[in-house]
C-alpha cells in the first residue's frame, strides 16, 4: 500500500471513528486484554467475536460503502460481497468484519478464496490506529483485483509503511483457496503463502509492537488504477473466508494443518 493510501487509511479510521466505536462502551475494556488462542471455521458469524463494518468508508478512494448485508456465513464459508448498490453518495456496497479484541505477537492464519474484478482488494490483514487511541500499526496481506497471480505483503509502524512486496500464489488467487499466514515476534516477522516463507522481516523498526485487531475486507476503487488496477465492476463477487486462526506464542496449534504445528 502507498504512503497516499496510509494516510487515507489512517484518516479514514479517524474519522470513521463512529463505526468503529458503535461496538459499544461495554467492550472498551475487553479491548485492552490481549485476545488467546482460537481458531474459527465460520459455522457461523459470533457477534460477540466480530464486529460488521456498516454504513461508512474508509474515505474519497473507496468506492464502496460497507454494509452488513454484504456479509454472511453459509456451509462454513464466510462471504463478504462486492455488488452494486446505492449507499448515501457510493454506488457499490462491500463487506468487512474485525475482531473486537486485540490480539499481540503470535501466529496468524486465514485460508480465503479472493474477489474477481481489477480495482478490487481482498484484504486479510491487522490493524490498530487513530480510532482506538494508538498509533496505525498494520501487517497486510492484500489480493490486488489487477494481477490475482501475486499477493502482496507489508506492513506499517507508526503509520510508515513502504515494505511492499509482492509474492506470486502459484495459481490465480481467485480460482481456490491458498493459505496465508504470518508469524509476529518481538524482532521478527515472517510471511508463509501455502506453507512457504515468502518474506522475513528481522529490521525491529519495520515490525509493529502494538496488539491489532483481526480484519477481513472487500473493497474496490475507480481512483487508484497504479496500485488496484483499473476498475471494472461487472458482476457481484465475493472473498470468501473458509478458517482464521490466531496461536498465541508457547501454546499448542490450533488445527492440524497449523504453520504453528511445525515452527521451531
Amino acid at each position: 500500500m502507498t504512503t497516499k493510501i496510509a494516510h487515507a487509511r489512517k484518516l479514514c479510521h479517524t474519522l470513521g471513528l463512529f463505526g468503529t466505536l458503535v461496538v459499544g462502551a461495554s467492550s472498551a475494556v475487553a479491548q485492552q486484554t490481549p485476545g488467546t488462542s482460537f481458531v474459527e471455521n465460520f459455522d457461523k458469524l459470533d457477534r460477540s467475536v466480530w464486529y460488521v463494518s456498516d454504513g461508512w468508508n474508509n474515505g474519497a478512494h473507496q468506492n464502496c460503502t460497507w454494509s452488513k448485508n454484504q456479509v454472511n456465513v453459509d456451509g462454513g464459508v464466510l462471504h463478504l460481497s462486492f455488488t452494486d448498490g446505492q449507499s448515501k453518495d457510493r454506488k457499490y456496497l462491500c463487506g468487512e468484519i474485525q475482531t473486537k479484541k486485540r490480539y499481540g505477537f503470535g501466529t496468524y492464519e486465514a485460508r480465503m478464496k479472493a474477489a474477481t474484478g481489477s480495482g478490487l482488494n481482498s484484504a486479510f490483514f491487522t490493524y490498530i490506529g487513530p480510532s482506538d487511541k494508538k498509533d496505525h500499526d498494520e501487517i497486510d496481506f492484500e489480493v490486488l483485483g489487477k494481477n490475482v497471480a501475486e499477493v502482496q505483503v507489508n506492513q506499517y509502524i507508526k503509520a510508515k509503511g513502504g515494505n511492499e512486496k509482492l509474492v506470486p500464489v502459484g495459481s490465480k488467487a481467485d480460482d481456490g483457496f491458498n493459505d496465508y499466514a504470518f508469524v509476529w515476534e518481538p524482532g521478527r516477522l515472517r510471511y508463509y503463502l501455502n506453507g512457504k516463507l515468502v518474506q522475513d522481516v528481522t529490521d525491529p523498526s519495520k515490525i509493529p509492537t502494538n496488539q491489532q485487531k483481526i480484519f477481513f475486507s472487500l473493497w474496490g476503487s475507480d481512483t487508484m488504477p497504479g496500485w488496484m488496477g483499473k476498475f471494472s465492476y461487472t458482476q457481484p463477487t465475493t472473498l470468501d473466508i473458509e478458517r482464521v486462526a490466531y496461536t498465541a506464542p508457547g501454546d499448542k496449534c490450533q488445527f492440524p494443518e497449523s504453520i504453528a504445528c511445525t515452527l521451531n
